[in-house]
């Protein structure tokens, strides 16, 4: 694909993150390392793109990364700085530190070598994380190391978009599972009420006193008026 279609896909991807960015009233950082910036360079060509997106960061070496985002050095040891662990902490390190809404990292191997690492050309990380979660997807891409950089920057506004979609999903259940639930319990405390309402009435009719109810005419209850008939008096 021509590098032109590519900026264009690109630049439709962001704008339509960038709606449901600004539809919640959210803000975005990044984190690159590969792609040089071309990721925060895809933002800022949107008009008013200060209301949402603050400050990025560019941590193309390890200690960078370390340093400016809090990547763990035991982490990029293990797994490489072309890892889904070390994706998730840039993104988490940007988020943190932007005090941002979501945060997307890219790290990867755009080429044209490998840098000595027995991972491919064209292997890409992306991490997307937020206040709730955070996770990584990873692709193969197959060009040149300009293409690769954009191919990357493309895949990781689809993949944020998909996540975003897919979070908003389950914020939605979520809200309507509360509903359902404090619905619940309203009725069963609607319910307890008149149950006891009933309970109460029920004790009141059956009580023994209620026998032996007075309304203050006539004789009280339980005494013998043919007492004071047969009753004779000087």
């Amino acid at each position: 694909m021509p590098l032109d279609s590519m900026d264009e896909d690109v630049q439709a991807a962001a704008a339509r993150l960038v709606r449901r960015i600004k539809e919640g009233g959210h803000s975005i950082t990044v984190a690159e390392s590969c792609t040089g910036g071309l990721l925060a360079s895809a933002f800022t060509d949107i008009a008013g793109a200060s209301s949402w997106f603050n400050q990025a960061w560019i941590t193309y070496s390890n200690d960078a990364k370390i340093k400016e985002l809090d990547v763990r050095a035991e982490s990029i040891e293990k797994k490489g700085a072309v890892s889904a662990e070390v994706a998730i902490q840039m993104a988490q390190g940007a988020l943190k530190n932007a005090n941002a809404d979501i945060a997307i990292s890219i790290t990867g191997i755009a080429g044209p070598k490998n840098d000595g690492t027995n991972k491919k050309v064209g292997l890409v990380y992306v991490g997307i994380a937020s206040n709730n979660w955070a996770n990584a997807e990873s692709t193969q891409i197959g060009g040149n190391r300009a293409e690769n950089k954009i191919g990357f920057v493309h895949f990781a506004l689809l993949s944020t978009i998909k996540r975003w979609d897919e979070a908003m999903v389950q914020a939605e259940e979520h809200r309507k599972e509360m509903e359902r639930i404090r619905a619940e319990q309203e009725s069963e405390k609607l319910q307890f009420e008149l149950d006891r309402a009933k309970r109460e009435a029920d004790a009141r009719e059956s009580a023994p006193w209620q026998d032996d109810a007075w309304d203050g005419e006539g004789a009280p209850p339980g005494s013998d008026s043919s007492l004071d008939n047969e009753a004779e008096w000087d």
